[in-house]
């Protein structure tokens, strides 16, 4: 059992590789929002994650619910905006919200956009130099992250979902859509749907992936979709109508939906009338997503 020590997550361990520094811990809806920083093997530095626990790890093991952020977030952007630890708390689900990129790795240019390089890993595994030491934030967060998630929390390593926002929400797209079976459930907010045929999507994978298109097939959610052969995954995304991102053609949600309904992956795809961009949009609709990964997190 984890009560005695609840506020001193994690249980200290021997395992130096694994080994984390609590840079914060706030008691929030009964359980703790905590932050912290380690080094990491995949991105060659220091990173933060924040963590949610709710009260029910405490005394029990609890599914894991992995949120990735957009363009220029931190690990903060999600916990102090999205409101979303008072539903984690009421379904004891655990939620990890990384960091969107290495950080200091004194790349050249890693600081002159905010589009590509920090706060915009786009979490794929960079190819090309100078950015494939570090810019690996696909194995960071379907590998690295879990691994120290499980062994040093009470997490039940069986039931994960994932979910994000923008760019956020492309990687949560793919993680799900490149792993049949890892994660339970999927969702997403405004995301990122056909990099391969948007601004965003081309500026980054030029830059990561290299000038050969067919390499950025593997990180664009609508092609994988139009090849996924897994177990049945029940996809939840939420889009503002008024989202400047959407008129402006760098989300493309209609081709994720019609590549989707030739593979009859179900998706529940959802307009929201007069919402933006913004957190406050997240804010608004965060419950259900939380409900939606619920239903199969404790299934």
């Amino acid at each position: 059992t984890y009560h005695s020590s609840a506020p001193f997550w994690p249980k200290r361990r021997i395992n130096s590789a694994m080994a984390l520094t609590q840079v914060s811990s706030n008691k929030c809806s009964d359980g703790y929002q905590k932050v912290f920083e380690h080094d990491s093997s995949e991105l060659k530095c220091k990173m933060k994650f924040a963590i949610y626990l709710p009260p029910k790890a405490e005394s029990s093991k609890c599914p894991v619910l992995y949120w990735l952020s957009g363009l220029t977030c931190t690990e903060q952007n999600f916990i102090t905006k999205a409101g979303s630890q008072q539903a984690a708390s009421e379904h004891g689900i655990i939620i990890v919200a990384p960091d969107t990129s290495p950080r200091g790795c004194n790349i050249e240019g890693e600081d002159e956009s905010w589009d590509f390089g920090t706060g915009a890993g786009f979490y794929v595994n960079a190819t090309q130099e100078p950015w494939k030491t570090n810019y690996r934030m696909y194995s960071y967060v379907t590998e690295e992250l879990p691994r120290l998630i499980n062994s040093n929390f009470p997490a039940d390593p069986e039931k994960m979902s994932i979910s994000g926002h923008s760019m956020g929400g492309h990687g949560a797209l793919i993680c799900a859509l490149k792993n049949p079976g890892k994660y339970k459930s999927v969702s997403a907010f405004a995301p990122i749907c056909n990099p391969i045929q948007c601004a965003w999507g081309q500026k980054a994978f030029s830059g990561y992936l290299g000038p050969d298109k067919s390499t950025w097939e593997s990180y664009d959610a609508t092609v994988l979709a139009e090849s996924y052969s897994g177990p049945e995954l029940d996809i939840l995304i939420d889009q503002g109508r008024d989202d400047q991102f959407l008129s402006a053609s760098q989300l493309l949600p209609d081709n994720l939906i019609a590549a989707c309904s030739k593979k009859k992956i179900p998706v529940v795809f959802r307009l929201q009338q007069g919402y933006d961009h913004s957190y406050y949009f997240i804010f608004s609709f965060i419950n259900d997503h939380i409900k939606h990964h619920a239903k199969y997190l404790n299934a």
